[in-house]
């Protein structure tokens, strides 16, 4: 009886491996992924055994959304451009705002400095030398209003990277649209709120665990009723890849601590189809291209099933993995800086390729400093380019159906998968943090990283070669002038003499009784925020319920 075609093929393909074989050169253990992954030199039908296009695959728009969320993607509507952005004061980050609006961005996503982001005010001992220099500076209510002036709340969305203050960051956003006269039922934008991948990676914490978690599920039940279009969290796999982890661990830890929010929410009794669809990720773009691509591919594919099989969700909405994107901040250079446009463009490439809904992308000089108007106007040009002059939108996932892609996503799925088993034995993902799991792993991976980097494994660009000795940066750098920290010292001290401070006293009891009581503590931090309490003061009435958080030491 003659061969089928099938078993033709597969001779074919011996036969096509036997003849590269003998003329491969060099090491054949340098093709792999940034994550490890060994890369075939050739992919075929026989690179997916048991492969289902609808189990695996599908259809955009349709379980399990391999492919995509929307049944027609970026022929419907672009993804948001949401160049990230804050730095100074309010007034400085809202003229960086109204520029980025004026030059075609569709969102905005606000940066904070370090004393917000830790909770304290400008004028805090810890705040010294620190105000406005990672982000804008928000001490109270006041510094919202000018942060948003002119800007309509009703029609702009806004996200704001903010996690252990982030309750007090929401309040504040709510007021600023009171002021507007724009109700919260109309408030449309994303908190990150992600305080695992805080006790993860990127460690600006402030309570323990337990009370932090509280907060979110404060948050997400308060949303879910008042704020029912706002993003109550948006978890975090981008501080997780920029603190040093593979591609694989990112895609795992993520989902895993996103399913911790999940059951969180159930154990606080909110109603998984209520909540779930208000969550969204937040995923990094890093240099091996279609690596990214599949892991964005694999986090769908994985979230739909473990919400519908796992959780019970029944809601099509709960199932579907939303995600903002930014491009690699930690493959940015500072030697050869325009290098990092070029990297930028093929990180953002991978995103779209890979189904994002929005997306930020870094500009050449964020290796050197804050970036400055000309390279942020680059860095949104290349958005734009992408979508209007490449073509890529025009077909849904065009990469479905390679035979490397679809292996690729499936490696990741199952890299995932491992981690999730690692970390059920743990016993859950904060017993991981706290048994240091999540960070060794990190560690481990960043350090194989530089490694391979300082051999010269890994190529980098003008790093590990064609470099030059004599070579100097030229490019103009933003700068932050320190009196920009003594005014805002001041404003901070004129506004608590000229508020009623009867009032804010009042607010601030008010949420010590509540926290007390454990009741959601979003309404009370409402009221405080109203009455022009400071962002240091409410959270100072906080730790002194909760106490501060301290890791233990990791060797």
């Amino acid at each position: 009886m003659a061969d089928s075609p099938a078993e033709k093929e597969i001779a074919g393909e011996q036969q096509w491996r036997e003849k590269a074989q003998a003329k491969a050169s060099g090491d054949e253990d340098s093709f792999v992924t940034i994550s490890g992954i060994p890369v075939d030199i050739l992919h075929t039908p026989g690179s997916l055994p048991g492969f289902d296009y609808q189990r695996h695959l599908g259809f955009p728009g349709e379980f399990p959304y391999t492919r995509g969320i929307r049944h027609n993607m970026y022929r419907g509507r672009l993804w948001t451009m949401r160049q990230f952005a804050g730095f100074g004061s309010a007034a400085d980050t809202n003229r960086r705002f109204k520029y980025l609006l004026d030059r075609g961005q569709t969102g905005l996503s606000t940066a904070f400095d370090m004393p917000t982001l830790m909770g304290y005010d400008s004028d805090h001992v810890f705040s010294q030398g620190e105000v406005g220099r990672c982000g804008v500076a928000i001490d109270s209510l006041e510094d919202m209003e000018i942060l948003f002036d002119g800007i309509p709340l009703d029609k702009v969305s806004t996200s704001m990277t903010i996690n252990a203050p982030a309750a007090i960051l929401l309040a504040l956003y709510i007021a600023v649209g009171e002021k507007q006269g724009v109700p919260s039922e109309k408030l449309r934008g994303t908190l990150q709120n992600d305080i695992l991948k805080e006790y993860i990676a990127q460690k600006e914490w402030i309570f323990p665990p337990t009370p932090h978690m509280k907060l979110i599920t404060d948050i997400m039940g308060f949303c879910a009723q008042h704020v029912p279009k706002w993003n109550t969290i948006s978890i975090s796999g981008y501080h997780i890849r920029e603190a040093g982890s593979t591609a694989v661990q990112e895609l795992a830890f993520t989902l895993a601590d996103g399913f911790a929010y999940v059951q969180a929410g159930i154990d606080a009794g909110l109603d998984v189809d209520v909540f779930a669809p208000r969550l969204s990720f937040f995923f990094n773009a890093h240099m091996d291209f279609f690596e990214e691509i599949a892991k964005y591919r694999a986090a769908r594919r994985i979230w739909a099933r473990t919400m519908r099989g796992k959780y019970g969700a029944k809601n099509p909405l709960s199932w579907l993995m939303r995600f903002h994107t930014q491009t690699a901040g930690c493959s940015l250079t500072a030697q050869q800086p325009e290098n990092n446009i070029v990297r930028t463009a093929f990180q953002a490439l991978s995103a779209v390729l890979g189904g994002t809904q929005s997306l930020h992308t870094n500009s050449m000089d964020e290796s050197l400093a804050l970036p400055s108007e000309k390279a942020v106007q680059i860095a949104l040009r290349t958005q734009q380019i992408i979508a209007h002059e490449t073509g890529v939108v025009n077909a849904i996932d065009p990469l479905g159906g390679s035979y490397f892609v679809e292996s690729l996503t499936n490696e990741m799925e199952a890299g995932a998968e491992e981690y999730f088993r690692k970390i059920e034995a743990l016993g859950g993902v904060i017993a991981g943090i706290e048994k240091a799991f999540f960070q060794r792993e990190i560690a481990a991976a960043a350090s194989a990283y530089q490694k391979a980097v300082e051999q010269e494994k890994r190529v980098v660009v003008g790093v590990n070669r064609y470099e030059r000795e004599d070579e100097e940066v030229e490019i103009e750098l933003l700068r932050i002038d320190q009196q920009m920290e003594e005014d805002q010292k001041k404003k901070v001290r004129s506004l608590r003499a000229r508020r009623d401070s009867r009032a804010v006293s009042k607010a601030c009891k008010a949420l010590r009784e509540a926290t007390g009581k454990d009741k959601n503590l979003i309404p009370p931090i409402l009221e405080a925020v109203r009455a022009y309490a400071t962002l240091g003061e409410i959270c100072d009435v906080l730790r002194e319920i909760y106490g501060e958080y301290r890791e233990p030491p990791v060797f």
